[in-house]
């Protein structure tokens, strides 16, 4: 049997065809409309002889007897090498640039780059920034809440916020959340985190006997995690319901399985790291998902992987049916990639 390398010129030529037809129709496809779309004459019949061969070789699948072909997952393989991205239109263009010069976080550039992207190709959008190991601190920020509650705000010099709330055993006040924010703020900005927490500890076994009520305070705070950041990701996913009008083959029980791994964190991570596996910037397509889950067998994925001005690893992708448009999709991908390269906060 050959490889999908031995393909002739005749016979990649006609299965491309025959992808193009399946991606724009969705039903399967007979000889002769490959023949009428042909511009250099070929008939039915030796079409067929070539579908055959193509059938054989597990490229084509016939789902009834008398009725054309549809092509495989190992087509659109195919196909996909012959691509490349198109530009986008330089109104769409400017566009990426404008909405996403207007956000402030790494955050925001994050879901405005998901949505974007499911704007743009009418597929799912994804989008996701990578924490550094080493990650310095800007800021941090203390807001006194209702119930001796307070918000604490930490924001690394990447850009990345972390927001979380904790609750306290005794009441602080205004003035004391902003003495430890600024005492954390003036001796500890430009620090590794991991290195400020350590410091931190020592200064204040080391200097609560001077300052016994501001440092007490302090402690409790240290201990609900002020300076902490987790590394996971800051991810966004937008448009899963585009997939509700697809037909994917799928019993309402599967599409509740596919939406609900759709939205944990954890299962887009391990999407985005296996397929995105290109040197950076070199857009990288998986058609064909079922090893990640059964019910994305028939999705394809087109993502990129680069370094944002922060810093940060980003990866962004788009994923959608096999019958995408793929060239507007490797352009969405590769374009939005260039932007955020490129975009200073």
């Amino acid at each position: 049997m050959r490889t999908e390398a031995a393909l002739n010129p005749r016979n990649q030529e006609i299965l491309h065809s025959i992808v193009r037809e399946y991606i724009e129709t969705g039903e399967p496809v007979g000889s002769r409309t490959v023949s009428k779309r042909r511009t250099r004459s070929l008939s039915p019949a030796s079409i067929r002889n070539v579908m055959a061969d193509l059938a054989e070789e597990g490229y084509l699948a016939q789902p009834h007897t008398s009725a054309g072909r549809v092509p495989t997952a190992k087509a659109f393989r195919n196909y996909v090498r012959s691509l490349s991205a198109s530009r986008l239109a330089s109104a769409e263009f400017h566009r990426l640039r404008a909405e996403l010069s207007e956000v402030t976080s790494v955050g925001q550039q994050v879901e405005r780059s998901s949505h974007l992207l499911t704007e743009l190709t009418r597929n799912v959008g994804i989008a996701a920034a990578l924490p550094a190991s080493g990650q310095e601190l800007d800021q941090v920020e203390l807001i006194p809440l209702a119930d001796r509650r307070v918000l604490m705000v930490l924001v690394t010099r990447d850009h990345l916020v972390r927001n979380r709330v904790v609750a306290l055993d005794e009441p602080i006040s205004l003035e004391e959340l902003a003495s430890i924010r600024n005492y954390v703020n003036r001796n500890f900005s430009g620090w590794h985190l991991a290195d400020a927490r350590r410091e931190l500890s020592r200064r204040m076994a080391q200097e609560r006997e001077l300052f016994e009520a501001v440092m007490r305070k302090l402690t409790m705070l240290y201990q609900k995690g002020l300076l902490e950041a987790d590394d996971s990701p800051e991810v966004h996913m937008e448009g899963a319901s585009n997939l509700l009008g697809l037909d994917l083959h799928l019993t309402r029980e599967r599409m509740r399985e596919l939406l609900h791994a759709l939205e944990e964190k954890k299962r887009l991570i391990e999407l985005l790291d296996r397929f995105l596996e290109a040197p950076g910037g070199e857009l990288a397509v998986q058609v064909g998902l079922g090893d990640v889950h059964p019910a994305m067998q028939e999705l394809a994925l087109i993502g990129l992987t680069f370094h944002m001005p922060t810093g940060l690893t980003a990866k962004i992708a788009v994923l959608g049916p096999l019958r995408m448009n793929y060239e507007r999709v490797m352009a969405a991908v590769l374009n939005m990639g260039r932007t955020l390269e490129s975009v200073h906060l």
